[in-house]
């Protein structure tokens, strides 16, 4: 069987080709928006200005800036900040976890309590609170240890125990855990009560229900507000001059610049590193939230976007439960075979 001449085939139809294979289908065109271009240009043209307005400044002395930057001094503060920071946290954490489930307890006298100590801290400034402690060893020169209202056995001064530092830690610290303490009541409100009724049913005790299953729920509305109160607490150490702690970057910057007569360019300084933090604080909290908020909202449905084959992961998309239920043949195809011809 011999096969027909090239030359002898018709040649092809290009308008067949390049044809759309669907009849009468409707090629949409993009709604143009002309407003979202003008705004952004605006925008732009804003921002732009800004920019040129704070570089070209003479004023703001970027090389006294630049220079004071790096200064010993303005370093040390910015460790002395970072220690006022998340030492305080840390302290705050801890004790904002034990007023919020005080706060949930039936105890009437550890309901009050906790009640107690969040409206006096939320109801004093935290500067005046800071005055206290730095008056404390004035207040109450010494301390002691012993039976209450009986013998003391152990005694001290309390100077010698409350320094700058720790009272500028312990009243930032016991100031913070009064508004934390909101948010991990909040977060521990947000689970279902019907998953600690359901651990109790398996025999779990409080304890293990508290740290194991409700806890880490509630992680997820507790972490967003909870780097937002750590950012505010980055600032807030900058008033710890009331105690008085004279090491942090604050004060630092400002003493730099009373002494050269040049406030503007070391107010700069303290400014770009509180950016500088507050920028990686922010990365280390987006993390946070995306770990926490496994399986929950659009993180989920957008992660597998990104590990389907369209995905910019470009991996294998990973199966969802129906299709392992399907895969494992224990259902039928089509459940309504039976009824449906």
């Amino acid at each position: 069987m011999s096969r027909p001449d090239a030359a002898d085939d018709p040649a092809p139809d290009r308008s067949v080709t390049t044809a759309d294979p669907v009849p009468d289908r409707i090629h949409a065109r993009p709604v143009p928006r002309p407003g979202r271009w003008i705004s952004a240009v605006v925008l732009l043209v804003l921002g732009a200005m800004a920019v040129n307005a704070l570089v070209t400044n003479e004023k703001f002395r970027w090389d006294v800036v630049w220079l004071y930057f790096r200064d010993v001094t303005v370093v040390r503060g910015v460790g002395w900040t970072l220690v006022l920071t998340f030492g305080s946290m840390a302290i705050a954490i801890v004790l904002a976890v034990l007023l919020a489930i005080m706060r949930r307890s039936n105890n009437p006298v550890m309901t009050s309590v906790a009640w107690g100590y969040i409206w006096f801290f939320r109801g004093t400034p935290i500067y005046t609170q800071l005055v206290f402690w730095g008056l404390i060893s004035v207040l109450y020169p010494r301390l002691s240890l012993g039976i209450p209202f009986g013998p003391e056995f152990f005694e001290f001064r309390t100077a010698d125990l409350f320094t700058a530092f720790v009272c500028a830690l312990v009243g930032l610290a016991l100031n913070e855990a009064a508004y934390l303490a909101e948010i991990v009541r909040a977060g521990l409100g947000s689970v279902d009560p019907g998953q600690t009724e359901a651990a109790k049913a398996l025999g779990m005790k409080d304890g293990k229900i508290l740290m194991r299953i409700v806890l880490p729920q509630a992680m997820r509305v507790i972490v967003p507000p909870t780097g937002n109160e750590t950012i505010s607490m980055l600032k807030t150490t900058s008033l710890v001059l009331a105690v008085p702690f004279t090491l942090d970057l604050q004060y630092s910057t400002n003493a730099i610049g009373n002494r050269t007569f040049l406030p503007i360019p070391l107010l700069m300084v303290a400014a770009i590193w509180y950016l500088l933090i507050t920028s990686i604080l922010m990365i280390g909290q987006h993390y946070i939230e995306r770990y926490y908020g496994r399986g929950f909202g659009t993180q989920t449905s957008s992660r597998r976007r990104g590990r389907g084959p369209g995905g910019r992961g470009g991996g294998r998309k990973k199966p969802s439960r129906q299709d392992l239920i399907a895969a494992s043949g224990t259902t039928k195809d089509d459940p309504f075979l039976e009824v449906t011809p």
